[in-house]
């Protein structure tokens, strides 16, 4: 199938995940059609091939399904319950009404069961639309199951109670949309965080367009209190940015020149001048949104399962209803009105629905959960595996640690004073390429030193050892202890070696200044470990992580400094890509499920490995977010502890709804045995199960960060 012949719609009138199933096969077999995939979380349609709307409509007119484009602005407004389920209220009417003749004639009568007929017939209209056609078709769902037990119901004069699993069945499936709706709100209201129009400043004018006409490199103008429209770059002005619909973090972040910003963010204080570098549709949050909807089209095992097993399943429990309803009457003499009677009480109280609904309102409520807190799980599967990881490896540089390395010691050791000698020393580091060359610079920008006015004459950079060159005609000689000393010779160093061996051992990269006569200082740069890294380290033991690694190039005794710092159980360092990769596979055979938490690009290898690759995705980040299983999308490691303990909530409740509908069923039809069976504990104990499971499951909403 080739990318053109895709197209993807919105739907809106899905009732129940049967219904989605029911309606991709009606697309599927439309002329001019390859293939067609259902997305029921994000209530989306992809197309191979050629369809025009009218046609989508109709494949789905059994359930009334109204279709979209995907990029068509639709307004999802609020419907009272009496407009969207009118059909349900007059239907319960009737059914009063009837019990009320019934019981004041002292029994059913023509009048209670003309009542009780409208009733069936208002309520289950729908409902008999699709089972009738399923029946004809062989396609056996719980919809036809329903249709069966009810018209059975009205052959044996038992209207009362056909009228009421109708009316009970209906609230059963309202409540299965509401729940499904209500999780699709996480997902909704990160597609409303970002505006629709945006005020564009083009040839020296002022005016507002759609986002949707704005080109990368226009100039977009955002006032305080306004929601940046697109992604780009800060030209002019400066303020500090509420970047949670994003990142999770509400704690606003500074935006200076340079820096970039992202559509669906606040600006909360000063005018801003935006350069845009994104077309609409590509924009963070646009790839956010896009992500999580294919991530709740992504089957879980469970929901894999739960899929497998009610295909099989719904046949099965009519073959056992067909049974209890013949064979009693034909081999032991009982009656037929009995036993045909129990035989549909088996069929309602087999109806999958609670079972069917059980795994994906779980997930599709978890992921958006997740996404709202800046955490972004990409599918049902990484989301149940997250949940089973009982070791958990970090990469150290850019994780466990910053990732930028700043100046953490400084000592004189002449009559030089600290800012002079900082000012030669920057004037040669401005000069070279080297990484931790920025990290001096920085740390003469703060305290506001003039080192740009510094003549340096006859600079030379040696590799991998360090700088030199002339100041006011004076040699100054800056880098490692060994390069200092094979410079000058051992002895210039014995004075100083005890503070270098005591920087080192605490796992800084030590910088020496000389001249020719003498050491005149000596410096320490780091990584700066992350505040949160201990922390998250102890909150994931408590949480029951058996393992906590850390894997690095670094030499052991940085490796150890920081490892001990944030409190790792285990430390492996000077490992090159394909040592890390190596270990994690050592791991997996050792834990089962090992979770890999790096930048997204130099570990891909080692996080392609492990069971969940986790990435520190910076909110812009492209590579994060594509080769990532999991993306902290605000850079942010204390978002690992949440997402491990939503991901075990989620397959907690996933379980919990699994065993709960399958044992209420059990029960149920061992009733049969004695029978006791009746359509009213059939009917409330398949509509009990599906309101318990999808109360259970939007308990996920809300479980916090």
């Amino acid at each position: 199938m080739q990318e053109a012949e895709k197209t993807v719609y919105r739907i809106q009138g899905f009732t129940c995940a049967g219904c989605a199933t029911t309606f991709e096969k009606n697309v599927k077999s439309l002329n001019g059609v390859a293939d067609a995939k259902v997305n029921f979380g994000a209530a989306k349609l992809t197309v191979y091939g050629e369809a025009t709307i009218q046609q989508l409509e109709k494949a789905g007119s059994f359930e009334g399904l109204k279709v979209t484009s995907e990029h068509e602005k639709i307004e999802y407004k609020k419907e009272p319950f009496y407009k969207r389920h009118g059909a349900i209220l007059i239907s319960a009417l009737f059914l009063l009404a009837g019990w009320f003749v019934a019981y004041q004639s002292g029994e059913e009568s023509t009048s209670s069961n003309l009542l009780f007929a409208a009733s069936i017939v208002v309520g289950g209209y729908r409902l008999f639309q699709t089972g009738i056609i399923n029946l004809i078709r062989f396609q056996f769902d719980m919809k036809t199951l329903m249709t069966v037990a009810i018209i059975g119901a009205a052959i044996i004069g038992e209207w009362g109670e056909g009228a009421t699993v109708v009316i009970l069945f209906a609230i059963s499936e309202a409540l299965e949309s509401y729940s499904m709706d209500k999780a699709r709100q996480s997902i909704r209201s990160l597609m409303d965080v970002a505006p629709t129009v945006a005020l564009v400043k083009r040839n020296n004018q002022e005016f507002l367009l759609d986002v949707d006409e704005i080109v990368v490199g226009d100039i977009i103008i955002v006032k305080p209190g306004q929601k940046i429209a697109m992604d780009g770059v800060v030209v002019n002005g400066a303020s500090t940015i509420n970047q949670a619909a994003i990142t999770g973090e509400s704690v606003p972040i500074l935006k200076e020149q340079n820096d970039e910003v992202f559509a669906g963010t606040l600006n909360e204080e000063g005018l801003l001048e935006i350069k845009v570098t994104k077309r609409a549709e590509d924009a963070t949050i646009a790839k956010i949104i896009h992500l999580v909807e294919e991530a709740q089209a992504e089957r879980a095992p469970s929901q894999a399962f739960v899929d497998k097993f009610a295909k099989y399943y719904t046949p099965a429990i009519m073959f056992v209803a067909l049974c209890v309803a013949i064979l009693p009457p034909l081999f032991l003499g009982a009656a037929w009105s009995t036993w045909i009677y129990q035989g549909l009480a088996v069929l309602v109280v087999g109806c999958p629905c609670a079972l069917v609904i059980s795994t994906p309102v779980a997930i599709v409520t978890a992921i958006g959960n997740a996404a709202r807190n800046g955490v972004l799980i990409k599918g049902g599967i990484h989301l149940e595996e997250t949940g089973q990881l009982r070791a958990i490896a970090f990469d150290k540089t850019g994780t466990l640690t910053k990732g930028l390395p700043i100046v953490t010691d400084f000592q004189t050791l002449s009559n030089h004073s600290e800012s002079e000698l900082l000012t030669i020393i920057a004037a040669f580091e401005n000069r070279s390429a080297h990484p931790l060359a920025s990290a001096i610079v920085k740390r003469a920008d703060l305290e506001k030193l003039n080192y740009q006015s510094i003549n340096v004459e006859d600079f030379s950079s040696i590799t991998g050892k360090g700088i030199k060159g002339l100041v006011n005609g004076e040699l100054y000689l800056i880098g490692s202890p060994s390069f200092i000393k094979e410079a000058l010779g051992e002895l210039l160093l014995e004075k100083v070696y005890h503070d270098i061996t005591e920087l080192q051992e605490q796992g800084k990269t030590v910088i020496v200044t000389a001249n020719t006569k003498e050491i005149v200082a000596i410096m320490a740069v780091a990584d700066e470990v992350r505040e949160s890294s201990r922390d998250v380290v102890k909150r994931l033991t408590e949480l029951g992580i058996e393992k906590t690694i850390m894997l690095t190039g670094d030499n052991q005794a940085t490796a150890l400094a920081i490892g001990n710092q944030v409190g790792v159980s285990n430390i492996e360092s000077e490992l090159l890509p394909q040592d890390k990769l190596t270990y994690i596979k050592d791991l997996r055979s050792r834990f089962g499920k090992v979770g890999m938490v790096g930048d997204g690009v130099n570990d891909a290898p080692a996080m392609a490995a492990s069971t969940v690759g986790i990435a520190m995705g910076g909110a812009g980040t492209d590579t994060a977010l594509e080769t990532a299983d999991i993306a902290l999308m605000g850079d942010d490691l204390k978002k690992l502890p949440f997402t491990i303990k939503l991901s075990r909530q989620a397959l907690k409740i996933i379980k919990q709804n699994i065993t709960f509908s399958l044992g209420i069923k059990l029960v149920a039809l061992l009733l049969v045995v004695p029978g006791w069976l009746t359509l009213w504990i059939a009917i409330f104990a398949d509509m009990g199960a599906t309101l318990l499971v999808t109360l259970n499951a939007l308990r996920l909403l809300k479980l916090k960060d």
